[in-house]
């Protein structure tokens, strides 16, 4: 009995650990071999890129990108700074984009008067670009509806 109990914790243990074990002989981090906590390299941070029209996206839903600098924007449950130019009210004298629609209906479709909660932290979706090369290689292509193919 007592064998059996070990040898069935022993398959269990080595079942459970496989996974780790192959994940940590795949992946090869940027860094290589450097641990996390010992790396004291400068990053070299890429410019903001002025602002700009809006940048066409790669795929159907995606979020806009956000073709500006964002460097001290403010978006707590007290304020939205994005909101000063993007709300229904400020877009047009802004000549910013207007924030979507979609913004404004809760998990279950119900529309509302406001900004839905789970819409209000814009950069949860949104995000700026840089001008920068890719850190790995990327073969992706935008869908052809996007493309005009």
């Amino acid at each position: 009995m007592k064998r059996t109990a070990a040898l069935t914790l022993l398959l269990a243990f080595g079942a459970s650990a496989l996974p780790g074990i192959l994940a940590a002989q795949m992946a090869t981090p940027m860094r290589g071999a450097t641990p996390l906590d010992s790396t004291n390299q400068v990053h070299d941070f890429k410019p903001m890129m002025k602002e700009r029209a809006p940048l066409e996206r790669a795929y159907v839903q995606q979020p806009p990108l956000i073709p500006h600098e964002i460097d001290g924007y403010i978006i707590n449950a007290n304020s939205n700074k994005c909101l000063t130019c993007h709300s229904w009210d400020n877009y047009r004298s802004a000549k910013a984009t207007k924030i979507s629609l979609t913004h404004f209906r809760d998990r279950d479709g119900t529309e509302l008067s406001n900004v839905s909660a789970s819409r209000y932290f814009c950069t949860q979706c949104h995000v700026p670009q840089v001008d920068a090369h890719p850190l790995v290689n990327n073969a992706f292509q935008p869908v052809d509806v996007l493309t005009g193919r």
